[in-house]
């Protein structure tokens, strides 16, 4: 058997990261497995459906790496196909037609919930042998519901969850067409995972609930079932349900958040699935140890703190031009310029180890490339009377040196030294006038790659 996975979402949003992890699930399991992925984009809601949703998750994919082997199938093309089965099954007395209004399923709802009961669909328009079924009321137009056994039981083992059975009794016959022919979520899905010949299906918790009316329905039309895994819900950093304020955001808002997709994957891998204690892996090896014996079945939480520290690992790992190029793309839509200022890569090099997200690391080189403008009150801290000839004969000096890091680092020690002073009392003033702020790597290794005409010209503004 080929194992076959898919991810199906819906486009009425973008894709999230309780999404993201499903699709990573299910794309590792088909190369743990030499299967093959598929993406199906689920589009029969097609009022909530829109053309910017779908473009989003393919972005967020693609943006993660998780590529697919066929596809992205869309449902809303597959309609013929869809009323092709519907017409099959009540050909065969394994669906009818419900004349049934809304009204009336609205008061049958009513007085089951008053009564205590469960609301459900009570098989008025259900054919039966021997029952005569009732005259349609004029210019209703049928829905088509599926005949759901009446007795017994229907059950699978949960590869996440374990058995699961449900009584066909608490299930009542669900509408697989609506009154104006569209298919129906739990109808499409089930046609086309046994058109695609899906094997197993990985997706969230919340499906739970459907996968019963889906195996009736599966088995009704002769086809196989497959392996289902429902993955349990992830919970925002409060313990909470995940919600926009830690989380529940688009993929792609970790990119605009300042993220690397190989982080964000390894965060994923390890939401609800574990190899003994490794926290730190490529999605080769991810590829390799994955399997769905090691999903918990209990809610997974989310930790904004573990992630940030991937990303700071998967930062000082990467290579240099690339994140260089991150950060220029970065400071440009600030209107910040980089070119013609210092060596980007090297100045990477010397802040990434300082920051967790490429924003911050943004943040933190900006200096280097526009007008700083130190607080008043740090320059009267820092640049007193009795430092500022100290700086100005330091500068003198500094206009003459080779320019090295080592050769900066000389001349400040002299002025330190020759002074009777501490090494602060010359750095701090020197990393306020040429960076803006109080704190930043070694002050020599910044003067180094600011440049020699850039550092005494930024020293001269504050020294004259």
């Amino acid at each position: 058997m080929t194992v076959r996975t898919r991810f199906a979402p819906s486009p009425t949003g973008f894709l999230h990261i309780g999404g993201a992890r499903t699709a990573l699930f299910s794309w590792a399991y088909a190369r743990k497995h030499g299967g093959k992925f598929i993406l199906r984009i689920e589009d029969t809601d097609v009022a909530r459906s829109t053309p910017e949703a779908v473009q989003a998750i393919l972005d967020g994919m693609s943006w993660l790496g998780l590529n697919w082997d066929e596809g992205p199938f869309y449902q809303m093309q597959r309609i013929y196909r869809y009323k092709e089965v519907i017409q099959q099954l009540l050909d065969a007395d394994k669906a009818y037609y419900c004349y049934t209004s809304p009204e009336e399923l609205t008061q049958m709802r009513e007085a089951q919930m008053a009564a205590g009961l469960k609301p459900r669909y009570d098989g008025t328009w259900r054919p039966e042998e021997g029952k005569i079924l009732p005259t349609p009321q004029a210019g209703i137009q049928p829905v088509v519901r599926f005949r759901n056994p009446l007795t017994g039981m229907v059950a699978w083992d949960d590869e996440v969850k374990g058995r699961i059975a449900i009584s066909n009794e608490e299930l009542d016959d669900f509408i697989i067409a609506r009154a104006d022919g569209t298919p129906t979520y739990n109808f499409c899905v089930v046609v086309d995972d046994w058109d695609m010949g899906i094997t197993h299906v990985i997706r969230g918790d919340d499906h739970v609930n459907n996968t019963p009316r889906q195996i009736n329905l599966l088995h009704a039309l002769g086809a196989t079932v497959p392996q289902y895994a429902h993955l349990s819900m992830i919970l925002g950093d409060d313990g909470q349900k995940l919600s926009k304020r830690h989380g529940a955001v688009s993929v792609m808002q970790y990119d605009e958040d300042g993220y690397l997709p190989e982080a964000v994957l390894n965060y994923l891998a390890r939401l609800g699935w574990s190899h003994g204690d490794d926290e730190i892996f490529s999605m080769e090896q991810f590829c390799q140890w994955f399997d769905l014996d090691h999903i918990t079945p209990s809610a997974a939480q989310f930790n904004t703190e573990k992630l940030n520290w991937l990303n700071a690992h998967y930062m000082k790992l990467a290579d240099p031009g690339r994140i260089a190029s991150d950060i220029a793309k970065r400071l440009a839509a600030r209107g910040v310029a980089t070119e013609g200022g210092a060596d980007l890569s090297r100045v990477v090099e010397l802040y990434r180890e300082r920051v967790s997200t490429l924003n911050e690391l943004a943040d933190a080189v900006e200096y280097f490339y526009q007008q700083i403008h130190p607080a008043q009150d740090m320059l009267d801290k820092h640049l007193t009377s009795e430092i500022r000839p100290v700086i100005q004969a330091l500068a003198a000096r500094l206009s003459e040196t080779e320019w090295t890091t080592e050769a900066i680092h000389g001349e400040i020690e002299q002025a330190v030294t020759s002074n009777g002073l501490k090494f602060p009392k010359v750095a701090m003033p020197l990393r306020v006038m040429l960076t803006g702020i109080a704190q930043s790597p070694s002050i020599d290794a910044v003067m180094a790659l600011l440049g020699k005409e850039e550092t005494l010209r930024r020293m001269s503004g504050f020294l004259n």
